[in-house]
């Protein structure tokens, strides 16, 4: 009898199948041109539904451009962003793999050079701009300090999210993601580290969540409900007396009230320098804590073999897994994992000659 391999089984969350449970996990690649998709995102987004990934998701594209982590950044402000981005769609479809697009705001820690330039913020006479955050808290010593939203402004910023999620619709992405993680602006009014404020939108958990809320109804609802919505979420602060599992399994539950179908399960990066005890799975019981809400999870960090991956999957942690840093050293890994588990996959044809 031939055992079940469960990372090699199909998925279907609303209108959409997913052919396996290998998702390629948005990850920066700070090689936009005001915003723009270039060369580079089609080869490389390309080359990992080549790959035999189920799900290939563009990285943090911004709302704004002060919504940008850097002038580098991918964005989808206007309708020529969209525009940009259709002949990626199409060559992923092309591949059965499913294209999909997260939307993000940088907040407080915007305006920063690319990773090779030494990430430092940088000042209006470099080509940076005023950065925005809930509370006039700065992200570490060295970056500027943010203005404070006023409540008009929170409505616009909703605005611009629901806008994005409209274009990625025309663009041809059939799943959306909307950026709760990682520090950037939805996580920042999130955490009682970086929301200070006194209004309708800080203090309890309440009102923490009103505005993050607020942005997930607005895009649901300007996102077709035939197709899936994503959001992820930083499940941990890794730090005493900020956001935690507890609160994100409230969070979570409210977003799915609203509609949000899955939950990336990710954590940290509101704060520098925190220490983290980083091992494989070492995320896993925050993706398999909110499953039991119940709701979609998917799996990050860390995940790197097939077995590990299969295990996570098997074991009912998670119902898919997200791959990073593997998937940028290997674009074939999901090919080369199902040979590993002995599963009999579809190759593209061109490939054919070197199937094994």
């Amino acid at each position: 009898m031939v055992k079940e391999i469960h990372l090699f089984s199909s998925l279907r969350i609303k209108d959409i199948e997913f052919k396996n449970r290998i998702f390629v996990s948005p990850m920066c690649q700070y090689s936009s041109e005001n915003g723009m998709p270039t060369d580079w995102h089609l080869v490389h987004l390309g080359s990992r539904a080549v790959g035999g990934a189920a799900l290939v998701m563009v990285e943090a594209t911004a709302v704004s451009p002060e919504g940008r982590i850097s002038p580098s950044d991918s964005g989808i402000w206007s309708d020529k962003h969209a525009q940009a981005f259709s002949p990626i769609t199409a060559f992923i479809k092309s591949q059965g793999s499913i294209p999909a697009i997260q939307i993000a705001h940088a907040g407080r820690k915007a305006s920063t050079d690319s990773p090779w330039h030494g990430g430092k913020p940088l000042t209006l006479n470099e080509g940076g701009w005023e950065v925005i955050g809930p509370s006039p808290i700065s992200f570490d010593k060295n970056y500027p300090i943010p203005k404070e939203l006023t409540e008009n402004q929170l409505e616009q910023e909703v605005d611009k999210f629901a806008q994005a999620a409209k274009r990625a619709f025309n663009a041809g992405f059939e799943v959306l993601e909307i950026h709760m993680a990682h520090g950037y602006l939805l996580h920042q009014f999130l955490s009682p580290l970086s929301n200070k404020r006194e209004d309708a939108y800080g203090g309890s958990f309440e009102n923490r969540t009103r505005f993050p809320l607020i942005v997930a109804k607005a895009v649901r609802e300007n996102w077709p409900n035939s197709l899936p919505l994503f959001v992820r979420i930083s499940a941990t602060d890794w730090v005493e007396n900020g956001w935690d599992l507890s609160q994100s399994i409230r969070f979570c539950s409210l977003l799915k009230n609203i509609g949000v179908d899955l939950i990336d399960c990710s954590s940290g990066g509101l704060l520098p320098r925190v220490n983290i005890a980083v091992a494989p799975n070492y995320q896993v019981p925050f993706a398999q804590a909110i499953k039991e809400i119940p709701i979609y999870t998917g799996a990050v960090g860390c995940i790197t073999e097939p077995i590990q991956a299969e295990q996570i999957i098997s074991n009912n942690q998670a119902d898919v897994v997200f791959l990073a840093r593997e998937l940028l050293r290997n674009p074939y890994w999901p090919l080369q994992a199902a040979k590993e588990l002995g599963v009999d996959i579809e190759w593209p044809k061109q490939y054919l000659r070197s199937k094994l």
